[in-house]
């Protein structure tokens, strides 16, 4: 990736290290290797930001997405990588997105659902990772249906094998692994969001250090260095989003 000009260095890495901050909560993107050391796609574009740059890479690692999100806007990291939402947007600068991600519905087997529309309905109650991008999504989206806040997607998964839900809403390779695995559950066809992937640092390090994060994105798309990273960690499930529009 080529070099960002060392003068935007003060406000990507105000401490001297870029400290990025890592979401464990989404295994698309990250997760932990078999030192139980963080890996994936976001620690490679932060490695890769961090040599561009000229400084060291510090992985700040949160299990959800939400403390990812406040780390960056409390500047106790530099950069994040964060599900693009209007209810995240305060206090941060976000990317355009660089990888798009389904979400789905997984239901009981027995389930009398048979498609996205038929989960808004009064009496079905639907569990979601609290301050995920499900969460923001179908707070603003389900008028009928109950959401059910759980602490990650393991409650997730468990609220709905006991039956305190009809439905769990995530992201979809996750919940296709568990179908595959568990005869008692399936999928429903489709998608209800497509999930936009982006990078983000905080609001208050200006628009110089904003449009350099851009087009490192863009070139991370562009180069082919995004689509590496996907089929090197057999990310399944996603894909690189478009060049974003002048």
């Amino acid at each position: 990736m080529p070099a960002i000009d060392a003068t935007l260095r003060p406000a990507f890495a105000p401490t001297g290290r870029l400290r990025a901050s890592i979401n464990l909560g989404n295994p698309i993107l990250a997760h932990r290797d078999a030192q139980g050391q963080p890996a994936g796609v976001s620690v490679d574009l932060a490695r890769a930001l961090a040599r561009a740059l000229g400084v060291a890479a510090e992985l700040v690692v949160f299990e959800k997405a939400a403390q990812s999100v406040e780390a960056v806007r409390g500047e106790q990291a530099d950069i994040g990588f964060f599900a693009v939402d209007p209810a995240r947007s305060q206090g941060l600068r976000f990317t355009a997105p660089y990888v798009l991600i389904e979400g789905s519905y997984l239901v009981p087997a027995g389930s009398a659902l048979a498609d996205n529309a038929e989960v808004d309905r009064a009496g079905t109650r639907v569990a979601v990772g609290q301050g995920s991008a499900y969460d923001l999504f179908l707070t603003r989206e389900l008028k009928a249906a109950h959401i059910e806040r759980v602490a990650d997607a393991e409650a997730v998964r468990a609220a709905l094998k006991a039956g305190q839900v009809e439905v769990a809403a995530g992201i979809r390779q996750l919940l296709e692994g568990w179908a595959q695995g568990d005869a008692a559950l399936r999928m429903l066809p489709g998608r209800f969001m497509v999930i936009q992937q982006a990078m983000g640092l905080p609001d208050s390090r200006g628009a110089e250090a904003a449009a350099a994060l851009a087009a490192f994105v863009e070139e991370a798309k562009r180069s082919g260095f995004v689509a590496e990273a996907l089929a090197r960690h057999r990310v399944q499930g996603a894909s690189v989003a478009p060049a974003a529009s002048a």
